[in-house]
């Protein structure tokens, strides 16, 4: 029997807003307004829930990095990694390795600089 069950993954970073509409336009979903000020934002997508919380002072995981490992990261499964590859790169992710591409994943940085992957699917 589990003692919990996985409510939200919650992202920090200095702009929940800029990075909600990020993930919404890469997920789809609908973000959720949780508190007045717009330090707390939900997006609720199929099979769960992506939160974004305000850290004043953020810094972004280094990666790839043997001092400072990159925390977490999000895998993401697309049909067309070459066309999921495009529209992300257009919502403004950048291309973290390059070097593969015969690989079934490809790892990019979100607008923030968090690590995440697009797998074949």
């Amino acid at each position: 029997m589990a003692i919990a069950k996985l409510d939200v993954v919650a992202l920090d970073c200095p702009e929940p807003r800029v990075l909600a509409d990020f993930y919404a336009a890469v997920l789809g979903g609908t973000v959720a307004h949780t508190e007045e000020d717009g330090d707390w934002l939900v997006l609720k997508v199929p099979g769960g829930q992506l939160a974004f919380q305000r850290s004043p002072g953020y810094v972004p995981p280094v990666w790839p990095s043997t001092d400072h490992g990159q925390q977490f990261h999000l895998d993401l499964t697309v049909e067309d990694l070459d066309k999921g590859e495009k529209e992300v790169l257009a919502l403004g992710a950048t291309v973290l390795d390059n070097e593969d591409r015969s690989r079934s994943w490809r790892v990019y940085a979100d607008p923030v600089g968090h690590p995440f992957c697009l797998c074949a699917g």
